[in-house]
């Protein structure tokens, strides 16, 4: 099967390395110091456990298949979609000009609403939705370090039923234990409702995932989130996978503990978040909908306005160098 990846973060490399022996798979991204990385030399993967492994990659700039461009890949069978939400519509756009005909491309993103952007591109009969628990963090450019081990969802309509499942039995040969559903709308606001608990506090706070769990007032902001997401879902016919949304938050944020949330890798690096389709979303299907959403709002706004004074942003080297002493102070 050909793949196509299109995100060279942690996600993108933790899918190309378990697929690269199973499947011919290309990476496809902007990331200038990851391109550079992974052209040098194979991917430096280390397991939960302490286990290290070289995989090399082959990679693309994404200006490679650009539209006045000749495109060096063609017929892929499947493309996921793997960039951060803001990438989405780029992705698919590409997408569209390497997919084969009978192809699939495949969201595995956080957020709502990447889907219909995929589909307006490549079709809605060679578009899937997915859920994935699989997680990772790049410590540097070229360094993968796998979160553990998760579980991928596809969602599988008659039409593309074959190719879904096709897809599910690559997974699980590739040690990405996958499954087909028929419907994965509750799995999406399951994640959604988590991640709107979890990212944005750690984000703000700059914190591991599971330093909320110690702190009462952070675990009060993640259960107010949580629920709040719950209702907009509840409003929609929706049931979330697990009854107390509040509880299941915070059980993630303690398995996943010593993780970086994706959203706190953005903001370490400057780089824009996907608050977006997170608490964004919940926000506005809340208003269309008449659900209150006051909590994801308030993250929401707090985490637009960390993106938009970060360039202002007092370090703490500077804010020691600003103290005052104290002329009794030892």
């Amino acid at each position: 099967m050909r793949i196509a990846i299109f995100g060279i973060g942690a996600m993108g490399c933790l899918f190309g390395a378990r697929l690269s022996d199973h499947a011919e798979v290309t990476l496809i991204g902007r990331w200038p110091e990851q391109l550079a990385a992974l052209r040098a030399g194979p991917l430096r993967v280390i397991e939960p456990d302490g286990r290290e492994d070289a995989v090399p990659l082959r990679v693309l700039d994404s200006g490679e298949i650009g539209a006045q461009r000749a495109v060096p890949l063609h017929d892929v069978n499947v493309a996921l979609i793997l960039t951060k939400s803001s990438g989405t519509q780029e992705a698919a756009s590409r997408a569209a000009r390497v997919l084969a005909p009978d192809g699939l491309a495949v969201t595995l993103q956080n957020g709502i609403g990447n889907l219909e952007i995929i589909a307006s591109h490549v079709g809605e009969d060679r578009a899937a939705l997915g859920v994935t628990t699989q997680g990772g963090a790049m410590d540097g450019p070229g360094v993968l370090r796998v979160g553990g081990t998760g579980k991928t969802t596809l969602a599988a309509r008659p039409p593309i039923r074959p190719r879904v499942e096709a897809l599910a039995a690559l997974l699980n040969q590739s040690g990405l234990p996958a499954e087909v559903a028929g419907d994965v709308a509750g799995l999406v606001w399951g994640k959604l409702a988590i991640n709107c608990a979890i990212n944005p506090l750690t984000a703000l706070l700059r914190v591991r995932n599971g330093a909320l769990v110690g702190s009462e007032a952070a675990r009060q902001v993640m259960a107010d989130a949580a629920r709040e997401a719950d209702a907009v879902a509840a409003a929609q016919g929706i049931a979330l996978p697990f009854p107390d949304p509040a509880a299941r938050a915070e059980e993630v944020a303690r398995l996943t503990g010593p993780n970086r949330s994706s959203m706190l890798q953005d903001a370490l690096r400057g780089a824009p978040t996907e608050i977006e389709t997170i608490c964004g979303a919940v926000v506005r299907e809340g208003a269309r909908l008449g659900v209150p959403t006051p909590v994801n709002e308030t993250l929401y706004r707090l985490v637009k306005a960390m993106e938009e004074t970060a360039g202002q942003r007092i370090e703490m080297q500077e804010n020691t160098a600003l103290m005052p002493t104290h002329p009794e102070a030892p």
